[in-house]
Order: structure tokens, then sequence, then C-alpha cells
């Protein structure tokens, strides 16, 4: 169950990110955030009333206050380090967010045998590659590496904050509320600045009420991604539940193939055999 979910997690992450990437370039990325996650705490909101989720409210949803405060920084991070690019680079080092929730799992006491440390390691080297890193060409900033590391860190931030937020799926779903309306709030705070310094939040066409339904998808996608992992980390070993969420690159990198036929690298290809190779070694040991 672990392992499904995992990856569930992973191919939900992959489509949001690639419908994020679609978006942004038809708006500034602050106002995807924004926006996506809006719909998704909307939406959220009645789930939570419809399901009485109110009274499931407890201690534990601080995680999710933390999580939802932590992670527009980690999302604004990562969006910056992609416009400074190169992206071949940067797509890969996000991955290394998977770190933060397996140090917690080792800190808890988890121990992996010894196959599934084998899939770990075949499974992060898979999506660095399948990240299709460029080690020729363009050069890197280092102001592009660190926002990719400080995302990385924000993002495995999030994912572990959020599984422990709450032991009941009501309560999962009172968390998620919590953590959405944390992050349009975070997200509003920086509009109202970047509006002040006269960076625009709309296209020049004014509201494109037609990006409205992928809005929705990219948070709704984005919400059921940590609900998944939520429960998969909570009935399982975290390592495999972190390391087996982190293959969303490769499920971008398949979707852009697939509705945009860019066509995958030689390296690219090999790495998503590799992280699928590392996916079967720790759901089987």
């Amino acid at each position: 169950m672990t392992a499904l979910l995992a990856l569930v997690t992973s191919l939900l992450l992959g489509l949001a990110d690639f419908g994020g990437g679609l978006l942004t370039r038809r708006m500034p990325a602050l106002t995807v955030v924004i926006a996506s996650q809006a719909v998704a705490a909307v939406v959220l909101g009645a789930v939570v009333v419809a399901t009485g989720g109110w009274s499931e409210a407890e201690p534990r949803l601080w995680f999710a206050l933390l999580a939802g405060l932590v992670g527009p920084v980690a999302l604004l991070s990562f969006y910056e380090a992609l416009a400074l690019g190169p992206m071949g680079v940067v797509s890969p080092l996000a991955t290394l967010s998977v770190a933060v929730p397996v140090g917690v799992g080792i800190v808890l006491g988890e121990r992996p045998g010894p196959t599934q440390v084998a899939g770990i390691a075949v499974a992060v080297l898979g999506v660095v590659l399948a990240g299709g890193p460029q080690l020729r060409g363009a050069p890197v900033q280092r102001r592009a590496v660190l926002l990719t590391l400080i995302a990385a860190l924000g993002f495995g931030t999030a994912f572990a904050l959020i599984s422990e937020a709450s032991t009941t799926v009501t309560g999962l779903f009172l968390a998620l509320f919590v953590q959405r309306v944390a992050n349009v709030a975070v997200g509003g705070a920086a509009l109202a600045a970047a509006l002040r310094r006269g960076a625009p939040a709309l296209p020049d066409g004014g509201v494109p009420w037609g990006t409205l339904p992928a809005l929705g998808f990219v948070g709704l996608a984005d919400v059921a991604a940590n609900g998944t992992y939520a429960v998969a980390a909570q009935h399982g070993p975290v390592a495999v539940a972190a390391v087996l969420a982190s293959l969303y690159p490769v499920v971008t990198a398949l979707a852009a193939r697939g509705l945009l036929s860019e066509r995958l690298r030689a390296v690219q290809a090999a790495g998503a055999g590799l992280a699928l190779i590392g996916a079967v070694l720790l759901a089987t040991g």
C-alpha cells in the first residue's frame, strides 16, 4: 500500500508540475501559485464541512500550518531557479528534497533492508538522469543552485510536516485545508510586495478565465499528492514513501513527451528506466 500510494503521489506531482509549467508561460508564476492553491482551498473547505472535519482539530494542525508557510517559499524558489536555468540542472537538484523525509525516518528508527537501500540508490540515480543533466553548455549560476537547494529543503520539509499533521482521513482533509489557507496567505503577501515593486499580477490580456480549469487541476493534484504521501508515510517506511514520491520528474518528462512531443534524450530514457527498476526494488524489498 505504501509503495502504491507513493507512486500515485509521483504521478500527481508530475502532472501538477507539468500543468503549472504550462500556465507560467501565460501568467506570472506567483499568480499561478496563489490561484491554484486558492481553488484547492475552496474545494477542501467544502469537503471539511461535508465530512465534519472541524471536529478533528487538534494540536497536530500546527504541522499543517508550518507546511503551508514553507510550501510557497519552496515553489517560488523553484520557479525562479527554473527561470535562471539551465533546467537540466535545476530539475534533478530539486529531487534532493527526498533527503528530508528519509532523514526523519532514520531519526525515528527506520532501517531499510539491503534491497530497499539498492532501490533507493537506483531510483535516485534514475530521477537525476531523467532530468537530463546538462554537463556542458550554459554555466550554472550560483543563485540558481542556491534557490534550488532552498526549494528542495522546502519541499522535503513540507512533506515531512504534513505527514505528521493528522492520523485520520477526516483530520487529513482539515490539515490539507489549513495548509492551503496558509499557502494562499503567504503567496498573497508575496504578491502584494511584488505589486508594490511594480511587477504585473496578470498577463497583458487581463484575467485569463479560460485557464481556471487548469489552475484547479494543478491545485487539486498538488493537494491530492500531499494527501496520498501523508497516508503512505503513516502506513509504511518513510524512506520508501519519500523515494517513490520523488519520481515525479519522470512523469513530467513523459507528459512533455506525450503532450508536447518533446523528445527524450537518451540519458533521460535511461533514467526513466532506472527509476522504474528502483521503484520495483523498493516495492518488493
